[in-house]
């Protein structure tokens, strides 16, 4: 639909431009151009046919615009500059110039050029959907509420501004407003996923369990199966008593998808239903879960840096807190080696060594493995 809006466009465009002058150009030839979405060639066949400088304001928008479907925003922004030095006032090159400048990146210029809309025409929803992500980027979560809440006024159907908002109130604990905004999107649009997701959203922070529970299944109909839902399906279950089902739904989250909240919930589950070894499993995977794999390598650093400050009790104390968390080679040998050369404890040395030893050291530590052997003879002796 949108490409054939912009074929009118174009249509209405040339005719305008080059009606009088058939013999410099050739309307068919540029209409099978963008027919055929080439617009590099149209742009080249409208610059060979247009010397600089260029004074029309119809063959610049052309150039402009033919250059920003190529992806060729610089170029596309240099041509809509020249129409705006031209006519400050069209409200569709202010427009262009933002979403340029918004596909670059450089949202400071394209929220000056939206407020220069809106300053003129404050019945622009797309300007202010446009200004509200913007403040969203920016983290001004005030300007973006504000810009959202006139969009909505605007088109309160439109399913994207009223998720944005209803979250937005969401996150404020507006949940009144949320509601109202939600409910007039759905009513327009009942079986829209972005807006359902929202209403979930609010009636899980809201702990409206059975709505919530309805709500995701509807979802999960319409056939978003994703970790998410299923999660917040799962919890729903869990507060209305019905852990098996519960359960049922936690297992259908794929493994790199559960987290600590998923197994903490399956654990609950088993617990009620006194399934206690299951529960435990199950709560075992919660504390790994809620564990940063790297915890061993920071305390391991923490050790290190208290044998650096000749704080070598300490540095026990941190080898042994890494060894609780992951059993390392190296956090074996580190260990083995404070005892060795700075506590003088013999026994424990050699246990360590042994430790580190037993593992199967990978080819970069055979370094540690000579010296670690060495040690346990000279030791032992």
């Amino acid at each position: 639909m949108k490409y054939y809006i912009f074929l009118i466009f174009f249509i209405i465009l040339f005719h305008q431009a080059f009606s009088q002058d058939t013999t410099k150009q050739n309307n068919a030839l540029l209409l099978d151009y963008y027919q055929n979405q080439r617009f590099d060639l149209a742009a080249d066949y409208l610059r060979q046919n247009n010397p600089e400088p260029i004074t029309n304001v119809k063959i610049l928008k052309a150039l402009a615009y033919c250059n920003q479907m190529n992806g060729k925003l610089p170029e596309a922004e240099n041509y809509y500059e020249r129409v705006y030095a031209m006519d400050s006032t069209s409200t569709s090159v202010l427009f262009r110039l933002g979403s340029i400048n918004l596909r670059r990146g450089n949202e400071i210029n394209a929220e000056v050029f939206y407020k220069k809309i809106i300053a003129k025409d404050t019945s622009n929803f797309i300007v202010y959907k446009q200004l509200a992500k913007i403040n969203l980027d920016k983290k001004d979560v005030i300007s973006a509420v504000n810009y959202l809440i006139r969009a909505n006024k605007l088109n309160p159907d439109d399913a994207d501004v009223a998720s944005d908002l209803g979250d937005m109130y969401i996150s404020l604990k507006a949940y009144t407003a949320a509601e109202k905004v939600l409910d007039r999107a759905i009513t327009a649009d009942p079986e829209n996923m972005i807006l359902l997701q929202s209403l979930v959203k609010l009636e899980y922070n809201q702990k409206k369990w059975p709505e919530t529970a309805n709500n995701c299944e509807k979802i999960l109909l319409l056939g978003n199966q994703s970790g998410s839902i299923l999660t917040q399906l799962g919890i729903a279950y869990y507060n209305l008593n019905q852990y098996k089902c519960s359960i049922e739904t936690f297992n259908q989250i794929a493994e790199p998808e559960q987290n600590e909240t998923t197994y903490y919930y399956t654990g609950a589950c088993y617990k009620a239903l006194k399934d206690y070894d299951k529960a435990i499993s199950y709560f075992q995977k919660t504390i790994i879960q809620g564990i940063s794999p790297n915890i061993n390598s920071y305390y391991s650093e923490i050790a290190d840096t208290y044998e650096t400050l000749k704080k070598y009790k300490k540095a026990e104390l941190a080898y042994q807190k890494a060894l609780q968390f992951t059993e390392t080679p190296i956090t074996w040998y580190s260990l083995a080696s404070l005892y060795d050369t700075e506590l003088k404890n013999k026994n424990s040395a050699i246990k360590y060594y042994k430790k580190f030893l037993a593992t199967k050291p990978e080819k970069n530590q055979q370094r540690y493995v000579v010296y670690a052997k060495s040690r346990v003879e000279i030791l032992s002796k």
